[in-house]
This record gives C-alpha cells, structure tokens and sequence, in this order.
C-alpha cells in the first residue's frame, strides 16, 4: 500500500510539474508576441531594404540562402543581436536558431568573446605577420583534436577544403577526390559537383561557370552507401587514383544527416586499404558536436580535418590540418603552395580563443540537454498532429524534415516536403521564432538558449502544426 502511494505521489508531482512548465512557457511565448505587438508579419522597413539591395547585389543578398527564395517572402533584414535573441529593422523581436548558421555558439554578443575581440583590435587589426595568439588558438585546437598534428589557419571554410584537396594531391601525387552526394564544402569548383546546401536548397545544378574539366577527377557517391563507395574505389579507371575521399562525418547542408552505425569506420577502412587519404569537413560538427567533434564522437581519425564556424567565435576564420607528415607539403615547407593576407588575423584569432575557453565538458552536456527538450517536445507535437514530420538531431544541432521516413541521404532528404517547411518556417517567424530559411539546412541552439526558450519554441510549434 505503501508502495501505491508513493507511487501516486510522484505521479502528481510529475504532472504538476509538466503544468507548471507548460504554463511557464506559454506566458513566455506570449511575451514574444506582445513585445512584437503580436503577429509580425509586415515588415517595411525590410521590404524598403531588400527594394534597395536588389540595385547593389545578385538577388539582393551577399549569400543565396538568406534571400529567402526556399521558404518565399522577403528577408528579414536584422539589426542587432543579444543572446539568443536578435532584432530587426522594424523593431520585431526573435529567438534564434539560426546563429549565423553554426558559429555562434554562445549567442550573439557574448561578452567575454566582444571583450577579446575590442581588446585585440586596439593593439591592431591585422599584420601579415606572426603574432603569438595564433599559437595559443593552434596549441587550444591541437589539444581538443590530436589529429591535427599541424594546421593552417585561413579565412573560410571553403579555403579550407580546396587547400586540403590540394595538400591531399600533392601528398600522394593523385588527381582524383570522392566527395558525396549533397555534400557541400564550400564553392570551390572542384566540389561544387553533387553539392548541397544553397545549390541543393535553390534547385540549381551549383555547376553553371564550372568548367567540365575542373569536376573530370570529382566522383560522387551518396552518403550511407557502403556499396556505392567500395564500388567507386573498386572501378578500373580509379585504381590508384584517388587521393582523398572528403565527407562530412555529419552533414548539415542536406539538413542534419546521421551516419549509419558502421559507415564511418568503413570508410577509414577503405582508405587505410586504398592509400587514399580521409578528410573529415568538420566546418559546421567541429567544437559543435563535441569539444573533439564528429572524430571523437564516432572514433574515427581521419587524415584531415577543416575547421570553421565555432573556432571564429562569430568572426570569419578556418582551419585545415593533421598528420605532420601530410601537413609536411605545404610551403614554406614543402612544395603545396596555398597563402592568405588575413590568415590567423587577431581579431578572428582572439574570437577563437574566447570562445574555446568557455566551451568545456559542462558546456556540451547543456547543449545536448537542450538539444534533447526540444527534440521530446516536437517529437510530441508531431505525434498529436498527424503530420508527416520528423526531427532529426546530434547535440545542438537539428532539422525538422517533413517527411515520416528517416532521413539517410540526399535521396531521401528531397523527399521532404519543402512548401509545408516554407508554411511552418513563415508561421513560426510571426510569432517570434528565426529558423534557417531552407528545408534543406541544420538549425542551431546556443549556450544563450534557455530552458524556458525551448519550451516557448515547442508552444508556438503546438499552435502552428494544424495550421499546416
């Protein structure tokens, strides 16, 4: 009897717990709206904006996705933010889940990383020279990721792909690279093959202005197909000619793919077997997913990694390194050539260290705690709804797809429903939610994020999915 009731107890206790938290987060989404005098959508002085930088820019913005055209409208043009929060032109209030699409993984204008950012640019802004900084982010990287025995600092995540193929072509004296299908690792002509991300999410082939013989080496391959990969080695014209197999271990530009169990390690296999190097693009995974990225998640070392997003603190800074023999090729040293005036600049270099600083083992475990609510609670939302919907998700990382198959690959991922993304992305924007304009494109939650925000996120959502 005793047993019965403690039982009952904690069955009240848990359900008063729940209300509590649903009535606590509905009066935290309602201030949303009334800070934004409730629906948001007129927008004018964005629209003026957009009317003007359609005269200066390609469709108006300086980066395909942000033009809105997956989801249809206009974008948002955003003034400032603070924490897990930004604001646009017309005053309207917005949690975010884009963050800047990966980096900013403590939110906008944390203070710590605008403090080392302010401290470094009054000391000087750049040099094109060596400055000691550039060691202590390099020694902080080394340590969370051993692989990377030595590395290059460069200015985006695009640099560092195409200077990592290069490094892998002149280390084995190859010419042929794998890369996956709906992979994307920047705009460099090599690997706009198959590509995703803005090419993926605007329906273009990503290859106009890209000659045939800058893609002859590149093969393609989906992603989770073992068969298809061991066939691609395998295949007479590409015996002994592959140099690198480049993957995200990942991917985050298909939206957010998980790889299969045994996929990974194959992979390291395949290469060990074919004397082909690995490079993992860990780009958006890298301090994202863990403080050792995908490689430690999963337990795989590959024989080169990119970096970006998260080691720039918000500010644009990549990374491409590991084994000290490979890295070895590279000039001065060796006979790869590949410079950059604004490589290792101060300003990116002390947004890095901040940032790495701050981000230790309790930082990850909230971020996944957080990760986990909203992935419970949309999960809950789409059960009730009937709605075919999933969400897929690692860490801090998330897509809500529109489909009730898991996605695998770029096959599967173009089965979601993009016009009922566009409705859901539209409808949560109203009601004060940022989240990346593409079906086809990972979200992101910061340490900024609170409990009460997820929960907020999770009513709006409830409210949206019968609209749909």
């Amino acid at each position: 009897m005793d047993g019965v009731k403690r039982k009952s107890a904690r069955t009240q206790a848990q359900q008063a717990e729940r209300t509590r938290r649903a009535r606590l987060s509905q009066v935290h989404y309602i201030s949303f709206r009334m800070a934004n005098n409730g629906i948001t959508s007129h927008r004018p002085a964005s629209q003026g904006l957009y009317e003007r930088a359609c005269q200066l820019f390609p469709g108006g913005v300086n980066s395909p996705v942000r033009a809105f055209k997956a989801v249809g409208g206009t974008p948002v043009f955003l003034h400032s933010g603070q924490g897990a929060r930004v604001q646009d032109v017309d005053g309207n209030t917005y949690l975010d889940f884009l963050g800047s699409w990966g980096p900013l993984i403590f939110g906008h204008a944390d203070p710590d990383i605008i403090a080392a950012i302010v401290a470094a640019a009054s000391s000087g802004t750049s040099f094109g020279a060596p400055t000691p900084r550039e060691i202590d982010l390099a020694e902080r990287i080394r340590l969370a990721m051993p692989t990377l025995e030595k590395l290059r600092f460069v200015s985006s995540g695009t640099e560092a792909t195409m200077s990592a193929l290069r490094v892998a072509r002149g280390f084995t004296k190859r010419s042929k690279i794998i890369k996956i299908d709906g992979g994307y690792h920047g705009h460099a002509d090599t690997l706009l093959a198959a590509a995703g991300s803005g090419a993926l999410t605007l329906g273009i082939p990503g290859s106009a202005g890209v000659t045939a013989a800058a893609v002859a080496d590149t093969i393609v391959v989906p992603f989770n197909d073992l068969d298809a990969m061991e066939a691609a080695f395998e295949a007479e014209a590409n015996r002994d000619q592959i140099a690198a197999l480049i993957v995200e271990p990942i991917p985050g530009n298909m939206g957010l793919v998980l790889p299969r169990p045994a996929y990974l390690p194959k992979l390291r296999a395949l290469c060990d077997h074919h004397k082909t190097l690995l490079i993992f693009d860990e780009v958006i995974s890298g301090f994202r997913v863990g403080r050792g990225g995908a490689q430690q998640l999963f337990g795989v070392r590959p024989d080169l990694t990119c970096l970006g997003k998260v080691i720039g603190g918000g500010l644009p800074l990549g990374v491409y390194g590991g084994r000290a023999d490979v890295m070895g090729v590279v000039a001065p040293e060796g006979p790869v050539y590949q410079a950059g005036t604004l490589s290792g600049n101060p300003l990116a270099v002390a947004a890095g260290i901040a940032t790495l600083k701050k981000l230790d083992d309790a930082a990850f475990r909230t971020l996944d705690s957080l990760g986990g609510m909203l992935e419970d609670g949309l999960g809950r939302v789409i059960r009730r709804s009937g709605i075919k919907a999933r969400v897929q998700r690692v860490g801090s990382m998330f897509t809500l797809f529109f489909t009730d198959t898991e996605v695998t690959d770029l096959a599967s991922a173009k089965q979601a429903d993009t016009t009922r993304f566009g409705r859901f992305f539209h409808a949560m924007l109203d009601r004060g939610f940022y989240l990346p304009p593409a079906q086809l494109e990972a979200a992101f939650i910061s340490l900024a994020h609170t409990p009460d925000d997820i929960e907020s996120f999770v009513v709006a959502a409830k409210e949206v999915f019968p609209t749909l």
